[in-house]
């Protein structure tokens, strides 16, 4: 199988316009697929990926880590080819803890340096009690203000390249950006046709903001039907062209300038998620993606739900 060159966006906000591969791979903890992390990970540097998605609160990182030693050690890549993302859970997102949950962080995966650290969720729970769901009587006030500048000194001690969110809505990326000095490069959130976010969208492009996608094919939960994967419009467009309904989400995500991290373990899937680059949705197509019904699917990480965690955004 031979290596795909993923293509490449810039990051606006980053200091010396750093880039990010397109598709990344993602390693969120998934119970129902118990293959072995460091072996597909390997798989995936082999058949041309470059960007790994990960987090403190995932436990991949140990793993990550390991398979990214192996694959330098290999030759089969260079550091300097490779960008590593991971998160700073929300036990650490309070300002006098953010640098050393990153130089943790480090130690797991074995690196000098992140490309790019996230703060994972925009909220803050007790130090030291890891329990998931999070129980809402162990929230924290968030210091956003404070926290920034942690990560904002973490970029200039060199332990990342780049510094950004995850879950953030229009108006707590509003909020960061009216305190931060060095502006977040990336949102990481959920987007996939059956939720487009087209407001976040349309801002974070405003203000020089790369979206990563995750759950781009609406996986990661197991209530009811999957409302992409299981979509007879989709299904149409896709034997239309033929390709995969995976292959026509993931190209539509691409065509919107947004960079996503499909979790894959199976050498297959991994390869089709990258056959998404020579072919092109026509306009007809993205009439109809529009008038997919559209519902979040990652509600929130707390238990109960908190209520104002996205602030009614669409």
């Amino acid at each position: 199988m031979v290596a795909i060159e993923i293509p490449t966006v810039v990051l606006p906000n980053s200091s010396s316009q750093q880039r990010v591969p397109v598709v990344g791979m993602g390693s969120a903890p998934d119970f129902t697929c118990k293959k072995d992390t460091k072996e597909a990970i390997i798989e995936a540097i082999k058949q041309g990926y470059r960007h790994f998605d990960t987090a403190a609160a995932y436990g991949s990182e140990q793993a990550l880590g390991e398979a990214l030693k192996e694959a330098l050690d290999l030759g089969l890549v260079s550091r300097q080819d490779l960008f590593v993302t991971s998160k700073l859970w929300v036990t650490d997102n309070h300002p006098h803890l953010v640098v050393s949950a990153l130089r943790k962080s480090l130690r797991t995966l074995q690196l000098e340096y992140l490309d790019l650290y996230l703060i994972h969720w925009p909220i803050s729970s007790q130090p030291g009690k890891f329990s998931f769901p999070i129980e809402v009587e162990d929230l924290l006030p968030f210091d956003v203000k404070g926290v920034w500048e942690a990560m904002e000194e973490c970029q200039k001690l060199g332990l990342t390249k780049a510094i950004g969110v995850s879950n953030f809505s229009v108006k707590k990326l509003q909020n960061l950006l009216s305190v931060a000095t060095i502006l977040p490069v990336v949102n990481q959130v959920e987007m996939n046709l059956a939720w487009q976010q087209k407001k976040l969208r349309e801002f974070c492009s405003a203000n020089g903001i790369v979206i990563t996608a995750f759950s781009p094919l609406r996986k990661g939960a197991s209530r009811g039907p999957n409302e992409v994967m299981e979509n007879d419009v989709l299904k149409e467009i896709a034997e239309a062209h033929g390709k995969s309904i995976a292959q026509v989400c993931l190209r539509w995500l691409y065509e919107q300038g947004v960079t996503f991290v499909p979790k894959s373990y199976d050498k297959e899937r991994m390869n089709q998620n990258l056959q998404i680059f020579d072919w092109a949705l026509t306009e007809e197509d993205h009439n109809k993606i529009s008038q997919i019904n559209q519902s979040r699917l990652i509600s929130g990480p707390t238990k109960p739900q908190l209520s104002d965690l996205w602030d009614d955004e669409i």
